[in-house]
């Protein structure tokens, strides 16, 4: 038996009257409750009563048409009442809620997903940020009908962008072929991408397309004979073999797909041979690959241009023979053979598999050879939708999540990833200031999981810098590697820094200056042999601990090293520290140190990251090795741990009130979870001159929100009056300073 057909696209004709989406419906489900798709109608028609579309059409058009194109797809009722539903959320004074009373959940969840993919920017389609957004759709949806209804609604926009203005037509045309089609590719609905992809030829490009129209027009009587000739020479070969059952389909190659061969390949239509393309369709796949050589019996193959998709379906589940033949007249022609299943899927895509509850069982063996869809199989166990919805739910990027940025951009990111893999993933420097980040509006910790669809805002600070915990939630690699480069960097720096202090120290213990030894032949070669490449070389080591400044004093000044001998066999010896007190007091120089040890300020010293100590905090200091003198605050827990004997007396020096550098002191502020009390304790720290460098919230069972702000203060005036301030908000409990 042949059959012709020389287009398979969608019916194109609109449709005016619920009578007739409902005539539609009735083609492929006699038994439909179509009171159902009545009710959406009218709760549609009524929600955008006084609407207009540009065309001058009552708005409701526009959602009836949506919902025939879902009904030439053959798709469920929820699917079809969506399509009416799908624009009253936005667009009207419908919500959600009366959507779910009315029609269900499952109607309001997929209209609540199509306002989303609605709400998304599309003005970075290109490169990745394109294939990004598509990727987001799928994931945003959870339903995979989420997808087929945003289809629908971007077909008839495009069906009528004629009444649109010039400059939206490129754009839109322009976004379609950058989104929505390739979005159509991907789940395998050739019919609607083949027909968006023409309307967007025609209005992102009118003048080629229309050229190239009135060229295919003028050879269309001469392509409709040669259809015919090749049609009569398949028929006669497949008539005499064992096939009984095969239908063909022959038509041109669609404007969009001629045209992109054309530019690719630098040629003019004339050039183009093989602009008409075949597709036999037959019962099995044991009769795909005979009817492939009787095709190739009677007209020679181009080698090279064989693909089997059947053994190697593409990832959207499509499967077919191709095979490109010298055809009548030596023109090229394809032709494609699939099985019926095969073309269906090849056409509706995963739409068609809401038919096979009305065609029977699935096949196994082809459903195995599938990637995103393989769960499908499960179907053949179960014609239930709902059961099939279960697998389809969209798991192709299982282990990524999209999220957007303030400006509506998408980013691809790792299960588990947090802002701040958002912020590296967007910016090093973004990533390297980041504090804090609000996530659809609320403000989370750094180190707080983003999940599919959430809008990121990063907070960020001129004053901070990575810190060494980030690594133990960060889990892109670009994230870890940048804050692990600034944690060695920063390291580094400290090191060289203390290293040359202790350095020079060193030699003054020795009344030497370490400038004069530090260069010329002795050192060079003592360098060398140390195996040690530049002065900023040997700083680090000495900051890192692994060489003793000594060793300086014993190969380039061994002179030095004897008197320090003989002065030390004398009765009256003092101890190490009392030498460095004396030999740093006999040449004191005015220093910037906010902190005396014992007396003097010309003494390395570092604070505490435990305690974190301020000017007006009670303090004490610990001798280190290679770090100088360690402040803590008096009060500090790790104080009893320490060696007494390497404790000394510490003091503030009378500039550090007057100094104006800022430390960071953590904060925690207990408070009654209510609405608007984070943005006045913000408000107080910024009445205060003071900086929030970041801030970490939950809340407890019995209601209560704990806050913990680390912020940068002068002195502990500064802090106790910050506080004051805190304790006089109407729902805070309780303000404490806290230890690292």
């Amino acid at each position: 038996m042949l059959e012709i057909s020389t287009d398979d696209r969608l019916p194109q004709k609109p449709i005016k009257t619920i009578e007739e989406l409902c005539e539609k419906i009735k083609a492929y489900h006699p038994d439909a409750p179509l009171q159902f798709i009545i009710k959406a109608y009218q709760f549609s028609e009524k929600a955008h009563e006084g609407q207009l579309r540009r065309s001058g059409e009552p708005y409701i058009s526009h959602p009836l048409n949506v919902a025939g194109i879902l009904a030439d797809l053959q798709l469920d009722l929820d699917t079809i009442a969506t399509g009416l539903l799908h624009d009253t959320v936005e667009d009207t004074d419908a919500t959600l809620e009366v959507i779910k009373k009315e029609f269900g959940e499952t109607v309001s969840a997929l209209v609540d997903g199509v306002t989303k993919i609605g709400l998304m920017n599309f003005r970075n389609s290109f490169d990745k940020q394109g294939e990004n957004i598509r990727k987001m759709i799928v994931a945003m949806g959870k339903d995979v009908r989420v997808v087929l209804v945003k289809l629908a609604d971007r077909l008839h926009n495009m069906r009528t962008l004629n009444h649109m203005p010039y400059e939206k037509q490129e754009r839109i045309a322009q976004e379609t072929l950058e989104i929505y089609c390739p979005l159509a590719g991907r789940i395998g609905i050739s019919a609607l991408k083949i027909e968006l992809e023409d309307l967007c030829f025609k209005y992102s490009r009118p003048d080629k397309f229309y050229e190239l129209k009135q060229m295919i027009e003028k050879t269309e009587n001469e392509t409709k004979r040669y259809i015919d000739e090749v049609r009569r020479a398949i028929g006669e070969v497949l008539t005499k073999s064992t096939i009984k059952k095969y239908k063909v389909y022959g038509r041109a190659k669609h404007l969009w797909s001629v045209y992109r061969k054309m530019t690719a390949r630098n040629l003019t239509y004339d050039q183009i041979y093989d602009v008409l393309a075949f597709r036999i369709t037959v019962s099995s796949v044991v009769e795909c690959y005979e009817v492939l050589g009787y095709i190739h019996s009677i007209w020679k193959p181009i080698p090279g241009r064989f693909k089997d998709f059947i053994a190697m379906p593409k990832s959207n589940n499509y499967q077919s023979l191709h095979t490109t033949v010298i055809g009548p007249g030596g023109d090229r022609i394809e032709v494609q053979i699939r099985t019926e299943d095969m073309h269906l899927i090849a056409e509706k895509g995963i739409a068609a598999h809401w038919n096979y509850k009305e065609r029977g069982k699935l096949d196994d063996t082809e459903l195995q050879k599938t990637n995103w869809m393989r769960d499908l199989v499960s179907l053949n166990k179960s014609g239930s939708a709902d059961e099939f919805l279960d697998h389809v739910k969209t798991n192709l990027m299982e282990h990524d999540i999209y999220v957007f940025t303030p400006k509506g951009d998408v980013q691809e990111l790792p299960e588990n990833a947090t802002p701040v893999d958002l912020a590296y993933a967007i910016h090093t420097s973004l990533g390297n200031m980041s504090t804090g980040a609000r996530v659809n509006g609320k403000m989370v910790p750094l180190k707080h999981k983003l999940i599919n669809g959430d809008r990121v805002e990063i907070i960020t600070s001129k004053t901070q810098t990575p810190s060494k915990d980030w690594l133990k939630f960060v889990v892109t690699n670009k994230a870890k590697s940048k804050i692990r480069q600034f944690v060695k960097e920063e390291q580094r720096r400290n090191s060289v820094a203390i290293g040359k202090d202790l350095v020079e120290k060193e030699f003054r213990k020795f009344g030497l200056g370490a400038a004069k030894y530090l260069k010329g032949p002795d050192f060079d070669n003592y360098m060398r042999e140390s195996g040690i490449t530049d002065v900023e070389e040997l700083f680090a080591r000495v900051g890192y601990g692994k060489f003793e400044p000594k060793h300086l004093i014993d190969n380039l000044s061994p002179d030095a090293i004897q008197k320090e001998v003989e002065k030390s066999e004398q009765p009256e010896a003092i101890t190490f520290l009392e030498k460095v007190v004396k030999s740093a007091k006999a040449k004191l120089k005015k220093s910037n140190s906010l902190v005396i040890v014992d007396g003097m300020d010309d003494v390395l010293v570092h604070f505490a990251k435990c305690c974190g100590p301020i000017p007006g905090d009670a303090i004490t200091g610990f001798i280190s090795r290679g770090k100088g003198i360690i402040i803590h605050r008096a009060d500090c827990r790790k104080v009893l741990e320490m060696d007494q004997m390497r404790r000394v007396d510490v003091s503030w020096t009378s500039k550090s009130a007057a100094d104006g550098q800022e430390r960071q002191v953590k904060l925690e502020v207990i408070s009654q979870d209510v609405p608007g009390l984070l943005k006045l304790m913000s408000e107080t720290f910024s009445v205060q001159g003071i900086n929030i460098e970041s801030a970490q919230i939950r809340t407890t069972r019995d209601k209560k929100a704990v806050c913990q702000f680390e912020i940068a203060v002068k002195d502990v005036a500064q802090l106790s009056l910050a506080i004051l301030a805190l304790q006089k908000i109407k729902g805070i409990i309780n303000v404490q300073r806290v230890m690292g």
